[in-house]
């Protein structure tokens, strides 16, 4: 996960688009602009539709954003999140602290009418029990609601900016949404630090044997990207402090896996650094296992081609990016044929409509959810793209509104900063060969790691955030991660 960018951001398990049930209601919300002022429909919250909703001028457009969840996720700092090395709300940004200035729905977009500006959505919450309904409030924005429980509703737009991201790429290999875990959301860290600690409990009671408590302590990560190698770092800074202190003997017996159908990890990174990941991994006793295919996953255990059954205690899978079930559904604008995860557009961010052949002056595609056609080489899936797309469409905004001239307006061009990745025991790897301005070096050791901090320390958006990061490394570096399952 961790360009200066990272992948994002997204729910884990995608979401089967609903059909309306019979007589079922749909609500129309024209939402009246007030004092004239254009709508401006954001879809989405991570890099690229926080970004836009943070910066846009809000006295001038009047804003509205649909999101499943009511916050930002902080993707590069999820894998310390998941082991205890920072807490939850160290990685996220309420989207609510723009209120009221702003409308938010926490809500899924199901479909989009291009010709008559339309939004079809449905809410992304539990409704509240009442008598005779069989659902609780008790856990808002957990659940997959289904068209009987809640009423539909449509959003009217001017301008329409779609950054719905993507989801976890399974490959189709039977059993991964049913029992591995993936980390694109606060909601994955959270369930795979309850994960690691149950783990261990189980395997501390005195009826489990030796064998059983080999197969839970059995950590296996697959996908050798940034995501899946700073879990495996995060993974082994735990294991080897505060489980090491706390359950010595299960520390021994711990293992960690990390496999990968590509020959080298960290894929995107300079040959040399990628050397230094591998003999640093070897060095603490992560197991690389790359070229390695995994066929199929079943409750505790994996089968992989090379290898037969595995079985583990917990399985992180980080594989690369599947399409966003509003993506699928959108058959009006024309689709990138390499990946069909993603809505072509020109290089000023507009959708190309499939039927024209031109781009749509009112709707813009950014992050994941987009491939520009400009001429050049596909971008990466990373934050830093999706958050440079989206200052650059906020520029763009708050120029239209105030009637400047759009016509030589640039395009976008993607200033690439430089990549980082933390490879655990204080070290990192920090790649700017491939840096669009500036020095073109790398780093390694504890160089890279003190820019890999100080980087996403800046990066992080409220003064509250600036604050809790530098803290909780702190109180952690002395105290020790909490290790407390509750």
């Amino acid at each position: 996960m961790s360009s200066i960018a990272l992948a994002r951001p997204s729910t884990t398990v995608p979401r089967t688009l609903l059909k309306r049930p019979a007589g079922a209601r749909t609500r129309t919300f024209f939402a009246s602009a007030p004092w004239g002022k254009q709508r401006l429909v954001i879809l989405g919250s991570g890099w690229g539709g926080y970004e836009v909703l943070r910066a846009v001028d809000k006295k001038r457009w009047n804003v509205i954003i649909v999101s499943p969840n009511n916050y930002f996720n902080f993707t590069p700092l999820l894998a310390s999140c998941a082991v205890g090395t920072l807490e939850f709300r160290a990685a996220i940004e309420p989207v609510r602290r723009y209120t009221p200035e702003v409308r938010a729905y926490t809500a899924w977009c199901d479909s989009i009418d291009f010709k008559r500006k339309k939004l079809l959505c449905m809410p992304a919450t539990r409704p509240v029990k009442t008598a005779g309904s069989e659902v609780s409030a008790s856990q808002p924005g957990t659940a997959k609601p289904s068209a009987g429980d809640t009423e539909r509703f449509e959003l009217t737009y001017d301008k329409l900016i779609i950054a719905v991201g993507a989801y976890s790429q399974t490959f189709n290999v039977p059993g991964v949404k049913e029992h591995a875990h993936f980390l694109k959301d606060i909601s994955d860290a959270r369930r795979i630090r309850a994960r690691v600690l149950e783990c261990f409990e189980q395997a501390n009671q005195p009826t489990i044997t030796d064998a059983d408590r080999r197969k839970l302590l059995n950590f296996c990560i697959v996908g050798g990207g940034p995501t899946g190698v700073e879990f495996a770092a995060e993974l082994h800074d735990l294991l080897h402090t505060d489980m090491a202190r706390h359950y010595p003997q299960l520390a021994r017996m711990a293992r960690i896996n990390l496999y990968d159908v590509a020959p080298n990890i960290l894929g995107g990174f300079d040959a040399g650094l990628q050397d230094f990941a591998v003999k640093k991994f070897n060095r603490e006793g992560i197991r690389l296992l790359t070229q390695h295919h995994v066929e199929r996953v079943e409750e505790g255990r994996m089968f992989v081609t090379e290898e037969g059954e595995v079985n583990f205690g917990l399985l992180v899978w980080s594989t690369g990016l599947a399409p966003n079930p509003l993506i699928q559904s959108i058959s009006e604008a024309k689709k990138d044929e390499r990946t069909k995860r993603s809505l072509v557009t020109d290089g000023h961010l507009n959708v190309i409509m499939g039927d024209t052949g031109r781009p749509d002056p009112d709707v813009f595609v950014i992050g994941d959810a987009a491939t520009v056609d400009n001429g050049r080489d596909p971008l990466p899936a990373t934050a830093q793209v999706a958050n440079q797309q989206a200052k650059y469409l906020t520029r763009k905004l708050n120029r239209l509104v105030r009637d400047a001239d759009m016509s030589k307006e640039k395009e976008f061009k993607f200033q690439n900063a430089g990549s980082l990745a933390y490879v655990g025991d204080w070290e990192a790897v920090f790649d700017r060969t491939q840096a669009a301005v500036g020095p073109k070096h790398k780093e390694t050791g504890r160089l890279a790691w003190l820019l890999w901090r100080s980087a996403y320390f800046t990066k992080t958006l409220s003064i509250r955030n600036k604050i809790l990061v530098p803290a909780y490394w702190f109180l952690n570096w002395i105290f020790g991660r909490d290790l407390s399952r509750f």
